[in-house]
């Protein structure tokens, strides 16, 4: 007589696996969190990284003539190294992203220090990614800041015609070459709306974007940082 098969036991997904994509990286999760942190704490990180390499390597080169300029040279590229193994140790905590630690900095005199390849790259590091990351800082902050204050219109329109004697709220105000004052004011219901769901729209787009930004910021690490 044939018998049914018993279904064998096998392990559940996991739980973020049955989670829809939208919550997962949505603009309110934590994934989304993690890439703006990333993206606000690395303004003040590259603005130190860069004055320091610039500082050191405009004394170095400027004493390279004398005896004094390479011990400062050689200071540059263990601190370059320095900062390399924290960015490396900050784009794993927070982004995920692993990269191996290159070899340790070349022993022996001046000369094969400063002859440390991953010194200058982690040197290297810390200029091309300056500019970089302050364009990130400012893209980011706008579009959160926009994206946010125009998705929540609805809940403060009220206010303008309230306390601050306009129809509704002022989307620009100028005078042009003739003296003719133009304005105009979001103050109807649908046109409050049509702007809450533009904002929403940027809320939603923001992480992507995030995301993208931060994308140039793993690969700098795996390839400047990175044995």
């Amino acid at each position: 007589m044939a018998t049914a098969d018993v279904p064998t036991a096998c392990p559940l997904p996991h739980v973020s696996d049955q989670t829809p994509t939208v919550v997962r990286r949505g603009p309110l999760s934590a994934a989304a969190w993690r890439e703006y942190g990333y993206v606000f704490t690395s303004f003040p990180v590259a603005i130190a990284g860069f004055v320091f390499v610039v500082t050191l390597f405009s004394v170095g080169a400027g004493l390279a003539v004398t005896v004094l300029g390479l011990p400062v040279l050689v200071a540059l590229l263990a601190g370059a190294r320095g900062l390399g193994a924290g960015e490396r140790g900050r784009a794993a905590a927070v982004l995920g992203t692993k990269a191996e630690a290159p070899a340790p900095m070349p022993r022996g005199g001046i000369k094969e220090r400063l002859a440390d390849a991953a010194g200058w790259k982690a040197v290297l590091f810390q200029v091309v990614m300056f500019p970089w990351r302050i364009a990130s800082f400012v893209m980011t902050l706008t579009l959160l800041v926009t994206g946010w204050t125009v998705a929540l219109l609805p809940l403060y329109a009220w206010v303008f015609p309230t306390f601050v004697g306009w129809p509704g709220y002022r989307l620009f105000a100028y005078t042009d070459a003739v003296g003719v004052r133009h304005t105009y004011y979001l103050e109807s219901f649908w046109q409050i709306g049509a702007a809450s769901l533009l904002g929403i729209g940027l809320v939603l787009l923001t992480p992507v974007v995030v995301r993208a930004l931060n994308r140039v910021d793993r690969a700098a690490v795996r390839g400047l940082l990175a044995g």
